[in-house]
Order: structure tokens, then C-alpha cells, then sequence
């Protein structure tokens, strides 16, 4: 290979809840230089979510500009990673939002979602889509605005009013409204597209009351969705994924029974299943993933790292987050005490959002080192049921789960990785390069401008910084796992439980 060649560089927006990043990657992964800048929430009423769209796009062009004024050779091509679901509409003329964007966390849909629920159409549409009924998907957003903003509907229907989530937006202000596309991922989490036939759904369209003529082009992760004039230098786009799937492609997911898991403010685990499409039967979700016509099982917990942030906010025991380790490692053993950091609810596999956070197991010699040892364990304990709900559905396809690849904040303590490791029972492995969201979409962006000839090849630049081996017996991990069921079940509001 060329000298030339190797000195491509790849260029990566990550755009997410809290910030918009743009992350310089040389052609082997290595970060070369990155900028941020954050992203203010709105929150217009109780359970409402909202970000500006305006303010979405300066940052990313703010970021993205910044990091190009570094890079050592020509930047073969662009990758977009980014939060999804959330949604947004524009005038298909000027470029000017209609509405501010709506946040996947947003919870205005969910009166919608349980009148859909009562006529019994939730199975129907995760038949076809994958997803549960729940406003946090794309439909009810859509929906919602379109009955909202004045007129919007009917200029939908004329293909005045354009629709997309983060990426159809930031495709289209990147090439100057040449391009209004949007990738298998992103479509896959809107609610309104057909797993199997991989296009929009019509009867799902006429559910929700969406015209066609407003939505994006879906195509490959790996495709060409233009060029980004915008930036002041000719920079193809030539990947496009949703965070989750561009970090389960960085971390090299590529066979069936691979599994990622990223931990930042909660978690989210994917298992990738190859071609099948295989329903969950356990509250989980089936999505499309960014490598070639492949799927996987997602699950999520809503709380990981924040519990971190809510000893050292709230109750104030540590003054950084990185504090935790050091203050865990001192804590006495105290094998009946358990926390429960359902703070919002319990996500998958439970679902219940009526769910409250308790300690339980407290005695008087339990201080702040036991109660942080605790809630690190807690994010443990909840990876196993995602694992365990994962590993039901899996069996059915004949997949077997070996270990388990960790990014993301909390990744960096290593207690919390042995831990993870001896309650869960899998080998968890930690990627040298820990921006595994940016770069997966620095790679996409790479494979289609030609830096690799297929995923082996992106495979071989996967490295590993450290494993961790489980060290408890299965029995001291299934005792202890018991406990944390028992706990769990002592906040729930409904005794419903995924079945296999």
C-alpha cells in the first residue's frame, strides 16, 4: 500500500444527547484530534424532551471545521454516528426547522402508545418493525408534530416538509439539501419500517399518519450519501450509523454470538444474530445492525453511570466520578446488601416504568464505601439480566455468548470490569481505542471509500487493552444473582416477566 494512502485520514461526527463531537481517526483507528461542543436540553413541560436543531448543526460544523485545521493528509471520507430516534421536521425549501427536535427521551407519545396497546396492536407492529410499542421510538414523535405544527401535514404530503432523524438532518445541511437520505440503522429504530421487506412500512405510514413523500431515502450504513460542501472542503459521506450500531461495529462485532456493551449514562447491550431476524420473546428489541443485511437483540438499562453521578451529586461521597473505584475497593463484604437504582423505572427486560430505586440489606456498619461497592454492582447485576434475557432469545438461533466487549466511561475502572466479569459469569474484554461509537463510524466511512477491502480487514485493527476472567465460582454467582432478583422484585409494580 501506498505512502499516500496510509496517510488518509478519516473524519467522524458524533452526535449525541449532551454533545456533538468530531473525532479525527488515521487509516489504523488511532484518534488524532478531537473537539466538542456541548448541547443544550429543553424541557418545555414534565416528561418532555427537546433540542434545537439550529444549535444541533452549528456544533457539528463548529467541530467538525476545528478538527479538519488538524489533519496531516487528505481525509478520504466522512462517518455519522448519532442519537437515535430522535426526531425532527424542515422546510424542504429554506432548510428551516418547523418544531425543535424531539429527544428519544421524550415521553409526550406514550397516552398515544397505550390507546395503540389497547386495541392490541403491539404485536402486530413488533412483528414488523421489532421494536415495542413505547414513545421512545420515532412514530408517536412524527406523529405528534405533524398534528401540532400548523398546516405541516398537508405540506408533508406535497414533499414540502421533510422528516429525519439526526443523521437525515445533518446529511442534508452537510451537502446543502442535495441529499435527504438516512441508513438501515436509523430507519430501523423510527418505528415505521419493515425489518424483513427493509423499506418503510405502508400500513405502519397510515397508522401514524405519515406521508411518504416527507420521508428519507434508506439506504446501506455503508453507501454514498454525498459530499460535505458545508465543511469548505469536498469530504464524501460514505457512512452513516445509528451510536449503538457504529459502537458494535468499532468493537468488531462481526460473527453471531458477539456482544457489545456501552456504559455511559445507562447501558445498551447488542448481540449480533447474522442474517436471521430473531424475535425476542423477553422484552428486548431486534434491530438492523450497520455490517451488510445483519441484525442483532438489543437490550437496555436506563441506569449505569448515572448511579455514579448520584453518589458524587447527591449524596456527595465522592468529589469525581473516577473517585468511585478507590472508594468501592475499601468496602467491607456484605453479601445481603443490594441496590436498586431504579431511579426512572427498570428498563429491559422489565419494563416498568412505576419501578422506584431502594437500598435493601442495610446495617449499621454499611457506610458510603459499601453503598458505592453496591450500585457499581448493581450495573453488573442488571448487564446479567440483560445477559440472561439475551441468552433465551439466542438459544433459539444457536448462538452462544463467549465474552462480552466493553466501552464507554465507566470501562476505565477496572474493578468495575472484574466485577462485571465474576457476576456475569463471561470474559469482558476492553478495546485499546474506547471512542468505539466515532470510530465504527470512521470505519464505515473507510470501508466504502475503498481504505479496507471488507470487515476482516477492519477486524485485524481491533486491540485489546485488557481481559478480565471471571474469578467467583457459577455457584457464589448464582447465589448472589438470586439476591439481586429478590431485590428486584421487592420494587416492582407488576409481577409481568419475559418468558422464552
Amino acid at each position: 500500500m501506498s505512502a499516500s494512502i496510509m496517510r488518509h485520514c478519516l473524519l467522524a461526527i458524533d452526535q449525541g444527547t449532551t454533545s456533538s463531537r468530531a473525532i479525527l481517526f488515521d487509516r489504523r483507528g488511532r484518534p488524532l484530534a478531537s473537539h466538542a461542543a456541548p448541547l443544550k436540553q429543553i424541557y418545555p413541560a414534565s416528561g418532555w424532551v427537546e433540542h434545537d436543531p439550529l444549535e444541533i448543526w452549528a456544533g457539528v460544523r463548529k467541530t467538525a471545521r476545528r478538527v479538519l485545521q488538524a489533519a496531516p493528509g487528505k481525509v478520504a471520507a466522512l462517518g455519522i454516528t448519532n442519537q437515535r430516534e430522535t426526531s425532527l421536521i424542515w422546510d424542504a425549501k429554506t432548510g428551516r426547522p418547523l418544531a425543535n427536535a424531539i429527544v428519544w427521551q421524550d415521553r409526550r407519545g406514550a397516552a398515544r402508545c397505550a390507546q395503540l396497546k389497547a386495541r392490541g396492536l403491539e404485536a402486530m407492529i413488533a412483528r414488523r418493525t421489532g421494536l415495542l410499542l413505547d414513545p421512545y421510538f420515532s412514530a408517536t414523535k412524527l406523529e405528534w408534530l405533524l398534528k401540532s405544527v400548523k398546516g405541516a401535514k398537508a405540506r408533508a404530503a406535497r414533499g414540502e416538509v421533510l422528516f429525519g432523524t439526526v443523521d437525515s438532518w445533518l446529511i442534508w445541511k452537510l451537502t446543502e439539501g442535495r441529499v435527504h437520505a438516512t441508513d438501515v440503522t436509523n430507519a430501523s429504530r423510527t418505528m415505521l419500517f419493515n425489518l424483513k421487506a427493509r423499506d418503510w412500512d405502508e400500513e405502519l405510514l397510515e397508522l401514524f399518519g405519515v406521508p411518504r413523500a416527507m420521508l428519507p431515502e434508506v439506504r446501506e450504513s455503508v453507501a454514498d450519501y454525498g459530499v460535505a460542501a458545508a465543511l469548505g472542503a469536498p469530504i464524501p459521506i460514505l457512512g452513516v450509523a445509528g451510536d449503538q450500531q457504529a459502537a458494535s461495529f468499532g468493537q468488531a462485532c462481526f460473527a453471531p454470538g458477539d456482544v457489545k456493551a456501552t456504559y455511559g449514562t445507562g447501558c445498551f447491550a447488542l448481540v449480533h444474530t447474522g442474517k436471521a431476524i430473531v424475535p425476542s420473546r423477553n422484552r428486548l428489541l431486534t434491530t438492523a445492525l450497520a455490517s451488510g443485511k445483519h441484525h442483532a437483540i438489543e437490550g437496555s438499562i436506563f441506569i449505569a453511570g448515572a448511579v455514579v453521578q448520584w453518589l458524587r451529586d447527591e449524596l456527595g461521597v465522592i468529589a469525581r466520578s473516577a473517585d468511585v473505584e478507590a472508594l468501592a475497593a475499601g468496602a467491607k463484604p456484605m453479601p445481603g446488601l443490594y441496590f436498586v437504582p431504579a431511579f426512572t423505572g427498570l428498563g429491559a427486560p422489565y419494563w416498568d416504568a412505576g419501578a422506584r430505586g431502594a437500598i435493601l440489606g442495610l446495617t449499621r456498619d454499611a457506610g458510603a464505601a459499601e453503598i458505592a461497592r453496591a450500585a457499581l454492582d448493581a450495573v453488573c447485576y442488571q448487564t446479567r439480566d440483560l445477559l440472561d434475557a439475551m441468552l433465551r432469545d439466542a438459544r433459539r438461533a444457536r448462538l452462544k455468548l463467549r465474552t462480552l466487549k466493553v466501552d464507554g466511561g465507566m470501562v476505565a475502572n477496572d474493578a468495575f470490569c472484574q466485577r462485571l466479569a465474576d457476576l456475569t459469569g463471561l470474559a469482558v474484554v476492553r478495546p485499546r481505542v474506547t471512542e468505539t461509537t466515532a470510530l465504527g463510524a470512521a470505519l464505515l466511512a473507510g470501508l466504502g471509500a475503498g481504505l479496507f477491502r471488507d470487515a476482516n480487514e477492519i477486524a485485524r485493527l481491533w486491540a485489546l487493552d485488557r481481559r478480565f476472567t471471571p474469578r467467583m465460582t457459577a455457584q457464589a454467582r448464582d447465589r448472589a444473582w438470586r439476591g439481586w432478583r429478590e431485590a428486584v422484585r421487592r420494587v416492582r409494580t407488576t409481577d409481568a416477566a419475559p418468558q422464552d
